[in-house]
């Protein structure tokens, strides 16, 4: 084709007859189609400029498809997490009940009584849900659900401690993912920070003195992601709150995992419940709803009634207040804790409770089914900023790769992606954090993509 020839490419209205181009626009709509082929025939005329290229209909018809199905394409993808990260930030964080699950599948499919009082036929309120069982659940006067514990946070001390001075231990100044800063908190809600103690240690003294200058509120941050060891001090909680009230000052706990359940139990360490909180008489207590509760995101608010009351008020309130699917998903995860059967039924409770033999029997019949690999004594995490440095034991099958970046690119564009760790120039591959019904297309992606690339 001489570049005289350039009349000869088909015009957008001749290619939109050709009968491949409409079965694209039954799929992908008349508008997008319309925009892609433009695209791509201003792609091929600049081209064409500089090479000697030959107009093929066909090909031509290959990169529209291509370029439909990148414009298409859901990125927000279900994976195999066969990290041994239990609450894998990046992956989601906590695994939903069935229960849960299904319904969020009944919301979602259909209206809801979302803003709707059944009884009287007016209107209601979306704060009522997951409302009384929190309440049961924590032995709090109230409770509010908002869209992620950072909102609840914020929220809290945008309410309460605008334009007062808020005392933290300076160990507590913390960063968490994302970039959620403490400091940058307090300063945004207009609070005043007050730091006492030094990195590692923290007196009780220390809080008294702040609070005799007039500090109107005391804050305990979790550690969420870091943890202080060796030589450290600080007051117990119940002492704290009573020295706070003592001054007519109040006390947020931002407890950030939201565990109900004693994780001693299984082997780790004391994390935070928020039904001690409330016992100890914290005013207000903030948690997560995906952390070690086990459900979907959310930030929990719980604590005295007037308290609750003005931040329920609030505009901001509005702003960060939690959907429908969540509400659901709260609300039947939280019934397990009321129903004694979390354990049982809550994914993220299940996967702590594993016991090592059990993993082992499960992580031979892959090295059986696969015909490869070691299986190795390890350790499976907590993650989600739950347990700084909490492990439980674990057994992996390690398998070799030739070229590792290689194979975990491959993993990755699995369907669906395979997510593993690496250790010692081969792949790991808990079966901790591997659900049941995700096994056989993890078996299955490892087998086309990992045992073709070692032979």
């Amino acid at each position: 084709m001489r570049m005289n020839d350039l009349r000869q490419i088909p015009s957008v209205d001749a290619l939109l007859r050709h009968a491949d181009i409409k079965v694209f626009r039954q799929e992908f709509g008349d508008a997008l189609v319309v925009e892609t082929l433009r695209e791509k025939l201003t792609d091929f005329r600049n081209t064409y400029k500089s090479t000697s290229l030959i107009f093929s209909i066909p090909e031509f018809v290959k990169q529209v498809t291509t370029s439909l199905q990148e414009k298409t394409q859901i990125t927000l993808l279900p994976v195999i997490n066969a990290t041994g990260v239990i609450l894998h930030t990046n992956l989601g964080r906590a695994v939903l009940s069935d229960s849960a699950i299904n319904h969020v599948e009944q919301i979602s499919g259909g209206y809801s009584a979302l803003e709707f009082n059944v009884e009287s036929g007016g209107r209601g309120a979306r704060s009522v849900h997951a409302h009384d069982i929190l309440v049961r659940l924590t032995g709090a006067e109230d409770a509010l659900v908002v869209n992620n514990n950072a909102a609840a946070v914020l929220l809290v001390l945008t309410v309460l401690a605008r334009r007062k001075q808020v005392v933290i231990s300076r160990g507590q100044l913390v960063e968490i993912g994302g970039g959620f800063r403490v400091p940058e908190v307090m300063k945004v809600s207009g609070a005043r920070l007050v730091e006492v103690g030094t990195t590692n240690r923290v007196r009780l003294e220390d809080f008294e003195e702040a609070l005799k200058n007039g500090a109107g509120l005391v804050m305990r941050a979790h550690a969420s992601n870091f943890k202080i060891i060796g030589f450290t001090e600080e007051p117990e909680l119940s002492d704290l709150v009573s020295l706070t009230h003592k001054h007519n000052a109040l006390f947020i706990d931002d407890i950030g995992s939201g565990a109900l359940i004693d994780t001693t139990q299984f082997g780790l360490s004391k994390e935070p419940l928020v039904q001690d909180s409330v016992t100890a008489g914290a005013d207000i207590v903030c948690f997560s709803g995906d952390k070690l509760l086990g459900g979907p995101q959310a930030g929990i608010i719980v604590g005295k009634k007037e308290l609750i009351a003005r931040i329920k008020k609030h505009p901001l309130a509005r702003a960060v207040r939690a959907d429908k699917l969540c509400l659901a998903a709260l609300e039947a995860t939280l019934a397990h804790y009321l129903k004694g059967n979390a354990l049982d039924n809550i994914p993220v409770w299940k996967m702590i409770a594993l016991q090592p033999d059990d993993l082992q029997k499960r992580t031979i019949q892959w090295q059986k089914e696969l015909g490869t690999g070691e299986v190795i004594p390890e350790v499976s995490t907590i993650g989600g900023g739950s347990l700084p440095g909490g492990t439980l034991p674990t057994f992996v099958l390690a398998i070799q790769a030739k070229q590792i970046d290689k194979a975990l690119a491959q993993l990755r564009k699995n369907n669906p992606p395979i997510i593993g760790r690496i250790k010692d120039d081969r792949i790991l591959f808990d079966p901790r954090t591997v659900l049941e019904s995700e096994e056989q297309n993890l078996l299955n992606g490892i087998k086309r993509i990992l045992l073709k690339e070692t032979s």
